[in-house]
């Protein structure tokens, strides 16, 4: 009898400490905090390499005004890090080579230049951002770009490479000619990362962007390896809410043909439109009905791949209480980062709306 009332004493115990923890408010936990806020702004942005040939990058130069006159102090952008890329290299078994393949490219050639691996090129880089001038010369800006490029930070090195004068964007300290055309390529290459993050961080005088994606969390193994049948299954629910999907593409196409981004930053980051979308895309995941739950799978991973991306932004304002950031991000990302980067301590979420619809407009 003792030995059940102590189970059942213990059992009560364990539910009551259980109900207790799961009640704990954090939202409440920085309040009277020393310092300000640090200010997160999640910009949700289309992706510029799928856009039609002959995009306009001018085009982008309104939506660059507005996000220049947000002053961020941190931006971070949808990009592998160098270091992760590396790591996923190092197992293959876990992470298929060809699956990475398209967002990790091996940095031959920098290393090549340089002699320098990822790991010892990231080694590089922070030492030598930690003795950074105020005012760097020409040649200590083409040698962090080449050890960014063997970091497998290519944005950053466009980043420094944007700030030098024409006449010193030429070979030397670390950059050979093949570096030099990889720089040259990515000036015109329509990424948001280059087109937007680096000209902007170059515009604001920053050092670097921050890459910040993360592919390990949707990199899992489908039951049984059959790939075909989950891709159709994917593909059955996007198919089944196409007559919510079609009219949010047919309005962005509308604002791409007349050549208003800003116009089209604005809508993409609206809540009725991110409401539709994310709706259509993993909303319509989770009703699909299948034996193996494939859609529910789909959203798991899609859910740890933000959770990681989170984390990772996290860190970039860790020793930065108080900074301004910009993420930049396909704006499928964009309600979990808001929502999530809004639970952390001393983090305030900026309206994008507020930024890209300023009050005189």
């Amino acid at each position: 009898m003792r030995k059940t009332l102590t189970k059942l004493c213990l059992s009560l115990g364990l539910a009551l400490a259980g109900s207790a923890q799961a009640a704990v408010d954090l939202s409440t936990l920085d309040d009277g905090m020393a310092g300000p806020r640090t200010k997160v702004l999640v910009l949700g942005s289309v992706h510029l390499s799928e856009l039609q040939e002959g995009f306009d990058p001018a085009t982008l130069d309104p939506l660059l005004d507005r996000l220049a006159a947000y002053k961020p102090d941190i931006i971070t952008i949808e990009s592998i890090p160098g270091e992760s890329c590396d790591l996923m290299a190092r197992h293959p078994a876990v992470y298929d080579p060809e699956g990475i393949a398209p967002y990790c490219r091996v940095p031959d050639a920098a290393r090549a230049a340089t002699g320098l691996d990822v790991p010892a090129a990231i080694a590089e880089v922070k030492r030598t951002l930690s003795d950074w001038p105020a005012e760097p010369r020409d040649d200590q800006r083409r040698h962090l770009a080449a050890l960014f490029l063997a970091a497998g930070d290519n944005a950053s090195a466009l980043t420094q490479w944007l700030q030098l004068p024409e006449t010193a964007r030429h070979a030397g300290d670390g950059l050979d000619e093949a570096l030099v055309a990889q720089l040259e390529r990515a000036m015109g290459q329509d990424s948001e990362s280059y087109r937007i993050a680096a000209r902007l961080a170059a515009r604001l005088g920053l050092q670097r962007v921050y890459p910040a994606d993360d592919h390990t969390g949707d990199s899992y193994d489908i039951p049984g390896n059959d790939i075909q049948a989950y891709a159709t299954a994917i593909r059955q629910a996007w198919d089944a809410d196409a007559a919510l999907q079609e009219p949010l593409h047919r309005r962005k196409q509308a604002f791409i043909e007349r050549a208003d981004m800003l116009g089209l930053y604005r809508y993409i980051n609206s809540p009725d439109h991110l409401v539709d979308q994310i709706n259509s895309d993993l909303g319509a995941a989770m009703r699909h009905v299948s034996p193996q739950q494939y859609g529910r799978m789909y959203v798991g991973g899609w859910e740890t791949r933000n959770l990681r991306m989170v984390a990772n932004i996290r860190a970039t304002f860790i020793t930065r209480p108080g900074a301004r950031v910009l993420s930049i991000v396909g704006a499928t990302h964009k309600p979990w980062f808001d929502s999530l980067l809004g639970q952390m301590q001393g983090v305030e979420i900026v309206d994008a709306q507020d930024v890209l619809w300023p009050a005189a407009d």
